[in-house]
């Protein structure tokens, strides 16, 4: 690799660390030693955390469509044994199956979801109680 700056090999270190890549494999391509690695992990901390986010945020924007188009099917799926269960005598034994089928459906759902966290560091302004249990404050995307 060609020679970086200081700034520029962090900026990579950064970029390599939220995509979990070990210290080792970090030193050899930036030629940086070990223990300053680790130093500036602890520095740059913030810095890839945030990092983590935004990559899995890209992730999410990336597989979107499909994701969308799951989420669809999904909720027309439920719709259908939603509206099947309203014809139904709810003392038959295939409506148990529906109910089943139905479940199985929100938590389908559910589990699609995903939350994004972003973190800042706090400031004066911020509650006691932010302040006592953390110095980062973290907010969904």
């Amino acid at each position: 690799m060609s020679q970086l700056t200081k700034l520029d090999q962090q900026e990579r270190f950064i970029e390599l660390r939220a995509k979990s890549v070990p210290y080792e494999q970090i030193g050899k391509e930036l030629g940086v030693s070990k223990p300053t690695l680790i130093k500036w992990g602890k520095e740059l901390q913030l810095d890839i955390s945030n990092r983590k986010a935004f990559e899995w945020e890209y992730l999410q924007e990336k597989y979107f469509v499909s994701k969308k188009k799951r989420l669809e099917m999904l909720g027309e799926q439920l719709l259908i044994v939603k509206e099947e269960l309203a014809k139904r005598d709810l003392s038959e034994i295939p409506t148990e199956k529906l109910f089943d089928v139905q479940m199985k459906l929100y938590d389908k759902l559910k589990a699609e979801e995903v939350d994004i966290v972003f973190k800042k560091e706090s400031t004066m302004d911020d509650t006691l109680n932010d302040l006592l249990h953390s110095s980062y404050i973290e907010w969904k995307g």
